[in-house]
């Protein structure tokens, strides 16, 4: 138990202050090592090797690291570029352009590459998320720095966010969380709400640029938290004696994050090239009710055979964390709430709120059991029309729950270490649950697959003599999600320096779905989808002398000067069969050339 402030420590035990940075050196040292361990496999070789489920999120991420840093070291905007999706452009401020990042990590994007900083920044993210709910906990909320290590370990290495690490720098960005939960606490009984409003202001500025839906989700997770919490009897006097400052320093969050975000917000909501929603059916991308009690596949559970298939896909395991663990935070919050004063129970209260609230929300429009739709309307039907929320997946909203269960297995922690000894030998019964609950969860590292190379063509820097500076290339297939090769290839030549090239298509979220909702990539045209076809199926589509002028119209909408197509294409779902395409683009276009390690076909300009 702590040393009471007016008692001097016993000889024989070090000082608190001693004793809380040995707990926060093997708290760091712990964190690191699990980041580490789950995307082992990519520091086998950075350059080489991919996320085997979402090797096209890491493309993009590796590609927004390239161009930001280009941007800014070359004075261009770093929210809207010409370089992707020629002619019309990307908006990136209505993507997850991560400018903060890429920024930051300039210097060593130029130094090692795009792949490399893009394994270090993820490595860094599930770390620092760990340490930054460790030190919120174990400074702010429990006295046990045991405690403190068990909520923040499991929030930073959370099923959600082991299944983000599938190259999401965005989502994986969790140490942003405790921040914005620590300062916007901080404003209850500020002395300066200038400067501690403005500090949240600046906060919440770096969170958009980095994970501007998950900023969203912890602005709506605060206000619920905070509403149920001052509603409570126990607190509403503070409530209201706190209530003008806290305004007070709302109002200037409002003003800083409005100034430093004026340009940004205007981009996403009026800009040119933005959309409102996305094409994601809402249904398909929300939570299974009994996806909360399954096992993630990235976790010992998982490797044992007990992992499910009930997320759309690998990385939107948001929920997953087992029946057991379920149970055991169900049994913390009600041992917590018989122990509790009134203050404390108002505090249980506003987390199990918040938690049965997102969770409700999580399942979406409807409800989905073990799979199968039940057609029950849901709370998210109501809201999912609303402006941004139209934007967001409800299956990330579980997201939200991995805190909350994270605090109260501290709390439960810190209370285990407070009784005095004639109760502890009844914990053994809690640290045998804690350990049947927790360990199945423990995560096992990504899945990673070696990756096609980007062509000699491309790293030699040949491409320049067939390419007018600023001109446009394109590998074929057409860059898009499942095509990641163009934005790895001009990544690769923007953090090498040598020049840029602008291509058609791209991988990012932009006008043209259904409903004047967002896609990915723009609107499909003849070259892309006769090229996907022989790619994708391995055949020759019917060429007629329709299609060849239907493809000399392409060229020129995107004013292409040169076509290349490497000897290995990455696809990202499926393997491309690169030979049919050779033989496409052939009968439409004449024989290639070959250069280096590529065949290139060169456009006639008009």
């Amino acid at each position: 138990m702590p040393t009471s402030p007016s008692v001097a420590p016993s000889p024989a035990s070090p000082p608190r202050v001693v004793r809380d940075r040995r707990a926060d050196l093997i708290v760091a040292l712990v964190a690191l090592a699990l980041a580490f361990w789950v995307t082992s496999g990519l520091w086998r070789d950075p350059n080489t090797r991919a996320v085997t489920v979402n090797s096209s999120d890491q493309a993009l991420f590796e590609w927004l690291l390239a161009f930001g840093g280009h941007a800014v070291t070359h004075g261009d905007n770093p929210l809207f570029t010409y370089l992707v999706n020629v002619p019309d452009g990307v908006n990136l401020a209505v993507n997850t352009s991560i400018t903060v990042y890429a920024v930051a990590f300039a210097p060593l994007t130029y130094l090692i590459g795009p792949p490399a900083t893009f394994l270090v920044i993820l490595t860094l993210n599930l770390a620092a998320t760990a340490l930054a709910w460790y030190w919120l906990l174990s400074r702010h909320l429990v006295r046990s720095p045991l405690a403190a290590a068990v909520g923040g370990l499991f929030i930073g290495f959370s099923p959600g966010m082991v299944s983000h690490a599938n190259a999401h720098l965005n989502w994986t960005a969790g140490w942003l969380v405790p921040l914005l939960v620590w300062r916007t606490f901080a404003l209850r009984r500020s002395r300066h709400p200038l400067r501690d409003g403005a500090i949240l202001g600046a906060l919440v500025a770096v969170a958009f640029s980095i994970a501007a839906e998950g900023l969203f989700f912890t602005a709506l997770a605060l206000g619920v938290f905070v509403a149920v919490w001052a509603l409570h009897p126990a607190h509403r006097s503070e409530a209201r004696a706190v209530l003008p400052t806290f305004l007070r320093g709302l109002a200037v969050t409002a003003v800083v994050a409005g100034a430093l975000l004026a340009y940004p917000l205007w981009l996403h909501f009026a800009g040119p090239q933005r959309f409102h929603g996305t094409g994601f059916d809402a249904v398909i991308h929300s939570e299974d009710v009994v996806a909360y009690g399954a096992y993630p596949r990235r976790s010992l559970a998982g490797e044992a055979g007990l992992g499910t298939r009930l997320a759309p896909n690998p990385t939107e395991e948001n929920s997953f964390f087992g029946l057991p663990l379920l149970l055991l935070a169900a049994a913390c919050f009600v041992a917590l709430w018989r122990r509790a004063d009134a203050g404390r129970r108002a505090t249980l209260w506003a987390l199990g709120v918040t938690a049965v609230v997102f969770t409700v929300l999580s399942f979406g429009p409807e409800a989905k059991v073990d799979g199968r739709r039940t057609d029950l309307p849901m709370p998210f039907d109501l809201l999912g029309h609303l402006p941004v929320v139209n934007a967001a997946l409800p299956a990330r909203l579980a997201l939200v729950v991995a805190p909350v269960i994270g605090v109260l297995l501290a709390y439960a922690v810190d209370q285990l270490r407070a009784d005095p000894p004639r109760r502890r030998s009844a914990g053994r019964a809690w640290w045998a649950a804690f350990a049947v609950a927790l360990l199945p969860l423990l995560p096992t590292p990504l899945l990673t697959v070696e990756r096609e190379p980007i062509p000699r063509f491309i790293t030699a820097g040949t491409w320049q003599d067939y390419v007018s500076p600023g001109g446009v290339l394109t590998p074929v297939p057409l860059t898009l999600d499942v095509y990641p090769d163009g934005q790895r290839w001009q990544a690769h030549a923007l953090a090498h320096r040598q020049g840029e090239f602008a291509i058609p298509s791209g991988f990012f979220l932009g006008p043209g779905g259904p409903d004047g909702r967002g896609r990915i990539g723009p609107p499909p045209r003849p070259l892309g989808a006769l090229v996907d076809q022989a790619g994708r199926t391995g055949l020759m589509p019917i060429i007629t002398e329709g299609s060849i002028q239907e493809v000399r119209a392409d060229l020129r909408h995107w004013r292409i000067e040169t076509i290349v197509l490497a000897d290995e294409v990455h696809g990202a779902k499926w393997p491309v069969d690169e030979e049919a395409i050779r033989r496409t683009l052939t009968a439409l276009l004449g024989p290639p050339e070959r250069v280096d390690d590529v065949w290139l076909w060169r456009v006639p300009q008009d």
